[in-house]
């Protein structure tokens, strides 16, 4: 055997080695490819394996532990063939593969499993063949003019202070104001001199101990100081300087859940903060515990707060004095800068690039000594901190600060300041220039003469330019020249970038632009007229700064010059920049480290360039212009959209009024691998919905007709709800985090995907099904195996089972009362646990007789007739149904109706009782009384019951004689029960069905006098019925009965019987173990305590006729593994209408199996099984062995073919135990036919089968059966009356609502006291999404979700969107309506499944009352 593999091995090497030489060969042929010289030794790229990016780390097989690492030659790495041959891998990628296929046992590649491959499904957006590409020449690198040094410019900014503080104390430096506009305090050069020196002294010496001190130099500390204290905040900043320690200015934290609060905490967690300096007002303010400390907020590091007034410092000694040294490479403070996504980094700023960016803006601006500068903007970053704090002292600048919470009181106020100071100077922002818009009204003192520079920090901001040219328009007649307003362009990582610098000269405008956006979005510069609505008019943020050099790059990919017509990323050479962002080297790389690099290749300057992340271009003499930030861009399907630009035309939308200006978020999220806008804005109060969805409509037609792209989804929120940053703008990344989350709670939504969703997949275009001519001779379909299975052969069989010898269960019955008249059959548990009733099997058989007299006798009650039994779940029950038998009436079961809920339930009882032709109705005392009742006679009419007899008056004496069919196939007894479609459909079983399905069910369970099985089912139809009434009497063993609705006072109690009576096997629903699953998740310990066991159980089987409920058995098993539980004990039966139980886990046999399958390939009824835990993956646990005597083929439900076991199609059964036949359903006989008589369209065309209506497939496992044969195991997917059909694909229901489930918290949990007055099977819900609810239906061709709100009415909003996303995202669907409702408005049937077709026609018909109702558009 070895030597023939020997053998084997030694002819596949010579192959590879004969092939190897031909390969040689052939490549020697071949020439060099054009610009690739011999001399380049890199290898191609090897085409046959997976690229390193998506490279996947494998584990090795045992036994190839050894590996030798092949030797390299120049770059091409040396691979081995079989025997160790060296081959250039240039030559050999191909062979090389081979090679290593016969080296590894056969497998799918890993990649198939876990890279998600939507590109071959999703609609890939074509090219627009018109769209503009820039074509200018490339751009030059901009260079500023020159940094002009003046003598007398200070070595540092420390020296600055220090000169001004010694030879002008009693300048001012800073005037503070109150929210009333009154000059709160004045702080001098002097003073800002003496109280740095002061901090610093104690920052130094005075925190810790001499030998250890808490900060050194170079350590870094946070000043917290509020926004209307800039004073102290200053003497911090130069206090800091002065020690050589580094301030990381950041915002008051408030609370400690505040908006972008904990970013920051991390920033200075890294940072490795441990001391905050901050005032005595700030640190009073602070929230604290009991004990008068100061929390540690959420991220935040353990901090000593430390105040820094005066009156709380040490003086510092006569002979301490500050060291002053020249501006270095040390790091002297650090900026924080919030990122699209929240995330907050800290930008460093070395001493020499503050002084340097100090001197560039001095001279940018042509800033004088003892000049007044207003001050709007924020001291502690950006252009407030460069101009306000920094370059103002190193001019000796007097700086009137405006706390922001004047600004909000007085719009006017900071120009009020510049009239009353004569100022020269002020810093802005465009919504400055706003409010004092809206707020003027003809103010006679304003004269804005003084003026020589209004700093506009945003202008760089597209729409700056409204703001500022309204603001010209009203103020030029107060004296404010044109050439007066300056926009500038900053970055966190480049400081200053550009600003229009002031000229004396009117005569020359301003540069614009007006641009098309349709260019724009493709990057590319296009002229364009202003009469146009698509276009953007942008202003000139001024020059390059002094020494500094600019260029614009490519926003993607390689940092490659753009052309002169195309819109990059503006990047910048100059010492004023920041250097890094602090701890952080690789994204430091990527930003601060940028070499642009021209068309051929080669690097612009051997300086590198920082990212400003704004973009835009280089216009004509040099002009900056700015079209919009990196954050702020979305591309939407290949096309590039700004933020800005996208809230400024929400914002021209009439009436304008609606929204407020400042209040309004745009930004994208990932839906579909595609960027989708998403526009936030807060709404008046006053306004109404109906103004609401006018102005939706129009800015979604706005959008659209000026931008070319569609809205996703745009939210009003009621006023001041969205999170703010510190300064009152919208705090962006918080809010679209609120929206991810679904807790932004919307007042209005509209959802546009049918316009904006454009990649979904092509619908399908269903192939026609292979014919008969391509069925090959044996079980082969198209090359597949037929999916055929069957159960075992009950004529094979061989046992000794004495009710064989009987044809009907009524003889089994008075057999057993001959010859075993005191075994018990039944026991019946009440909510204690204890026995409440017991039957023999001589009692059941004397009362079933008592009960055939009663028949007879008061009934007048021919053979045949039928009975209905209104029975609570329990002996009477069973007795009534033998004492039919013995009469030979024919029995319907019927759960009677609640007492509770007589309005809802009585209707289906009569309902039955009416579609079965019953001519006797038969029930306890007690509920004879309840159909007579008032309440009875207002839901139906009483007068239309058929006669009723109360069996708790039972005569005394015995039948003549006990009745007995003639034939097998007569009726024994009608089975209706309500589908999942809401269909109530009554089947007929025959003598000879009802005891094959007993012999079946004794077979697969071994069930013998011996064995005791508890069983807490509902007993009124399906298997729960067989279990409850038939198969003690057939088989012997003892039953112990529990009714379900006794669970709901005590949930052990199923558990706790099982455990008490050692039972080995029993049924239960699935509201049951749910119903423990909750109950009880908490109660183990307690359970294990009073000794609870369930080390017996072999099976413990779930009834049902759905999809088993994977996560609700899983979590079962789970929960009580440590009361002893197997897990592999828990498993599902299977059964529908047509055959009540096909499938059922026996005892013998192999435990059930999982598979995965593909959820794309199952919506085009195919299987194709996939790894655990891989993209699309769908869990499927079989359901149950296949009964004896049952065989199951799988259909195309359309043309009635075989399929193969690698096809969805649906189950067909043939079986002894299949039902004769529908009772009716109203008369649609035509159905009946159909469903119970079906034959192959080829193939096997003479067996008569019976369709089950449930889609599913077969699949041959690795397991043996009992009898040794490979083990066929049935998985089922789902209804078909309920499967929708949509874009050409099969969905099922329960696969979408398990994703709605996912979507949101509030969608409900459910819980016992849910539904009062329903049965307890028929309170809870579907389980196996983890007790949540929500339903799908189709409406017309729409996909309509209804989904149940636990929650407070103003979280129903955040679910349109959570839904559509999840249903996008999962199931490439587009959902058109979106119902929210409250809870228990989904109604579902006695065994927990969800009706969803009577869910519909309550939505058609206007009834659910629904919290809102959301239609996408």
């Amino acid at each position: 055997m070895v030597g023939a593999r020997q053998h084997e091995l030694e002819l596949v090497d010579l192959k590879i080695k004969k092939l190897l030489s031909e390969v040689k060969d052939f490549c020697s042929d071949i020439r060099t490819p054009r610009g690739l010289s011999n001399e380049n030794h890199s290898a191609p790229p090897d085409v046959t394996t997976y690229t390193s990016e998506h490279s996947i780390q494998v584990e090795r097989p045992q036994g190839s532990t050894t590996s030798r690492t092949a030797p390299k030659y120049g770059n091409a790495e040396l691979m081995e063939t079989g025997d160790g041959v060296p081959v250039s891998s240039r030559v050999s990628a191909k062979i090389q593969q081979l090679v290593n296929t016969l080296k590894r046992p056969k497998r799918p590649p890993l990649r198939e499993f876990f890279v998600d491959d939507f590109e071959e499904l999703l609609e890939v957006q074509q090219p627009d063949p018109n769209q503009p590409k820039p074509e200018g020449a490339q751009m030059l690198a901009m260079r500023g003019e020159q940094l002009g040094v003046v003598t007398n410019w200070p070595p540092s900014l420390e020296a600055a202070l220090q000169r001004w503080g010694t030879i002008s104390p009693k300048a001012p430096c800073l005037t503070t104001m109150d929210t009333n506009g009154k000059p709160l305090y004045i702080l001098t050069y002097g003073k800002l001199w003496t109280r740095s020196m002061k901090v610093a002294y104690n920052i130094l010496h005075k925190l810790g101990t001499k030998q250890e001190p808490m900060v050194r130099p170079g350590d870094r500390v946070a000043l917290v100081f509020p926004n209307n204290d800039p004073a102290a905040s200053m003497v911090a900043f130069y206090g800091c300087l002065l020690a050589e320690v580094v301030p990381v200015p950041i915002e008051v934290p408030l609370t400690r859940k505040d908006a972008g609060s904990q970013q920051i905490g991390f920033l200075l967690g890294s940072c490795g903060v441990t001391v905050a300096l901050t005032s005595d007002a700030c640190h009073k303010g602070l929230p604290k515990s009991p004990t008068g400390e100061i929390p540690q907020f959420k991220g935040w590091p353990k901090l000593l707060w430390f105040v820094t007034e005066s009156k709380h410092l040490s003086k510092p000694p006569r002979d301490w004095f500050p060291h002053i040294k020249d501006a270095n490479n040390d790091t002297a403070y650090i900026e924080y800068k919030t990122c699209k996504d929240g995330s907050v980094l800290g930008v460093t700023v070395t001493r020499v690039a503050l002084l340097t960016h100090c001197q560039a803006l001095t001279q940018a601006c042509g800033y004088t000594e003892a000049e007044t500068i207003v001050n709007v903007l924020d001291f502690k970053k950006d252009v407030g901190l460069w101009h306000g704090i920094l370059t103002s002292v190193m001019n000796m600048m007097h700086v009137i600060s405006i706390p922001y919470s004047l600004m909000k009181v007085n719009p006017l106020s900071w120009i009020q300041k510049v009239c009353q100071y004569k100022a020269k100077v002020a810093c802005v922002k465009s919504r400055d220039m706003h409010w004092a818009l809206v707020a003027h009204r003809d103010q006679r003192d304003i004269n804005l003469s003084s003026l020589r520079m209004l700093i506009v920090a945003d202008g760089a901001n597209p729409w700056s330019i409204s703001s500022c040219d309204a603001f010209l328009n009203v103020f030029q007649s107060k004296g404010l020249r044109q050439e007066v307003i300056c926009p500038c362009a900053s970055s966190p990582e480049a400081l200053t970038v550009a600003i229009r610098r002031p000229t004396d000269d009117s005569n020359q405008p301003p540069g614009r632009g007006v641009l098309s956006m349709h260019g724009l979005t493709y990057g590319v510069i296009r002229v364009d007229s202003e009469e146009k609505l698509s276009v953007l008019t942008v202003q000139d943020v001024g020059l390059v700064m002094p020494g500094a050099i600019m260029c614009s790059v490519r926003p993607d990919g390689l940092p490659q010059l753009c052309r002169t017509d195309e819109v990059g990323e503006l990047c910048v050479c100059a010492v004023a920049t920041g250097t890094s962002y602090y701890g952080l080297s690789g994204m430091t790389k990527n930003t601060f480290e940028v070499f642009p690099v021209t068309s051929s290749g080669a690097p612009v300057s051997e300086y590198p360039f920082v990212r400003t992340g704004l973009l835009g271009f280089i216009g004509p003499g040099g002009l900056v212009f700015v079209v919009g930030k990196m954050d702020g861009l979305m591309v939407v399907s290949g096309r590039r959209h700004n933020a800005d630009d996208i809230v400024a035309t929400a914002l021209a939308v009439e009436p304008m009024k609606f929204v407020y200006r400042g209040r309004i978020a745009v930004f994208s999220v990932t839906v579909l691998h595609d960027e989708r806008i998403v526009i936030v804005a807060e709404q008046r109060p006053d306004s109404t919905e109906e103004d609401s969805f006018q102005w939706m409509s129009r800015v979604l037609q706005a959008i659209d007709s000026i931008h070319q792209v569609g809205v996703y989804c745009l939210a009003l929120v009621p006023a001041n709800t969205l999170p703010k940053t510190p300064l009152g703008g919208i705090h962006l990344s918080e809010t679209k985090q609120l929206f991810l989350e679904g807790a932004l709670h919307p007042c209005n939504v509209l959802m546009c995907p049918h316009t904006c969703v454009t990649n979904l997949p092509k619908p399908r275009q269903k192939q026609p099904e292979i014919g008969p001519a391509s069925v090959m001779v044996g079980n082969l379909v198209s090359g597949k195996r037929i999916a055929q299975a069957s159960g075992r052969d009950l004529g094979q069989i061989e046992d000794n089972d004495q009710a064989r010898k009987f044809l009907f269960l009524s003889e089994v019955l008075q057999w057993r009362a001959q010859t075993t008249p005191d075994h018990v059959l039944y026991t019946l548990l009440n909510c204690r646990g204890t026995i409440a009733n017991s039957l023999t099997c001589v009692q059941l058989h004397k009362r079933a007789e008592k009960i055939a007299v009663m028949l007879m006798e008061r009934g007048h009650l021919q053979d045949g007739d039928h009975v209905a039994l209104v029975y609570p779940p329990g002996i009477d029950l069973i007795a009534a149904f033998y004492g039919c038998l013995y009469a030979g009436c024919v029995p319907i079961t019927v759960r009677p109706p609640h007492p509770q809920n007589i309005a809802t339930t009585l209707p289906t009882v009569k309902m039955i009782v009416e579609v079965s032709r019953s001519a006797c109705l038969m029930t306890t005392q007690l509920i004879c009384k309840l159909l007579r009742s008032r309440e009875a006679a207002a839901a139906v009419d009483v007068r239309a019951w058929p006669p009723i007899l109360d069996t708790d008056d039972l005569p005394k004496k015995r039948p003549a004689q006990i009745y007995k069919p003639s034939n097998p196939d007569t009726l024994a007894y009608l089975d209706f029960s309500v589908s999942t479609t809401g269909m109530l459909a009554g089947v007929k079983m025959s003598h000879a069905a009802t005891s094959a399905f007993c012999r079946s069910i004794k077979l697969q369970c071994e069930l013998y006098p011996s064995r005791e099985v508890a069983i807490c089912l509902d007993p009124y139809c399906g298997l729960g019925f067989v279990l409850w009434c038939l198969c003690s009497v057939y088989s012997g063993h003892q039953s112990i009965l529990i009714p379900p609705a006794e669970l709901e006072t005590n949930p052990a109690l199923w558990l706790l019987a099982v455990s008490q009576y050692k039972v080995r096997d029993t049924f239960c629903s699935y509201s049951v173990m749910e119903l423990c699953t909750k109950g009880l998740g908490s109660q183990t310990e307690s359970l294990k305590a009073r000794g609870l066991d369930l080390s017996r159980v072999r099976t413990c089987v779930v009834v049902a006729e759905e999809r088993p409920r994977i996560a609700l058995t899983q979590s079962f098993s789970k929960l009580f593994k440590d009361l002893g539980l197997h897990p592999r004990a828990v498993s599902t039966s299977f059964g529908c209408r047509v055959n009540l139980a096909i499938c059922l886990q026996g005892t013998s046999g192999p435990d059930p199996t999982t598979v995965y399958v593909d959820m794309r390939a199952l919506r085009h009824d195919r299987v194709r099984l996939v790894e655990r835990g891989s993209p699309h993956s769908l869990p499927l646990m079989e359901s149950g062995k296949i009964l004896p005597g049952v065989r199951i083929i799988i259909a195309n439900p359309e043309t009635k073919g075989p399929l193969g076991d690698s096809h969805l199609g649906e189950i067909w059964v043939h079986s002894a135990h299949n039902a004769s036949g529908y009772f009716t359903i109203y008369g649609d006989e035509s159905l009946q036919s159909d469903h119970f008589n079906s034959r192959l369209s080829f193939g096997d065309t003479q067996t008569v089968w019976a369709r089950t209506g449930y889609l599913g497939f077969l699949r041959r496992t690795e397991l043996t059966d009992a009898n040794g044969e490979r083990h066929d195991a049935l998985y089922v997917v789902g209804a078909l009356d309920e499967a929708m059909e949509l874009r050409g694909m099969r969905y099922h229901p329960i696969d979408i609502e398990t994703s709605v489930i996912r979507a949101h918290k509030s969608v409900t949990e459910w819980n016992q006291s849910t539904r009062l007055g329903l049965q307890l099977a028929a309170e809870l819900s579907d389980p196996s999404v983890s007790g949540a609810h929500s339903a799908v239906f189709t409406w017309t061709n729409l996909l309509v979700v209804v989904v149940e709100l636990d929650g407070s009415e103003q979280e129903a909003l955040d679910l349109v969107p959570l839904v559509t996303n999840v249903v996008l995202e999962e199931h490439y669907l587009v959902v058109g309506v979106v119902v929210v409702v409250d809870v228990g408005v989904i109604p579902i049937n006695s065994r927990g499944e969800k009706q969803r077709m009577h869910l519909r026609d309550g939505f058609l018909a206007d009834q659910l009352d629904p919290i809102y109702v959301a239609y996408n558009m």
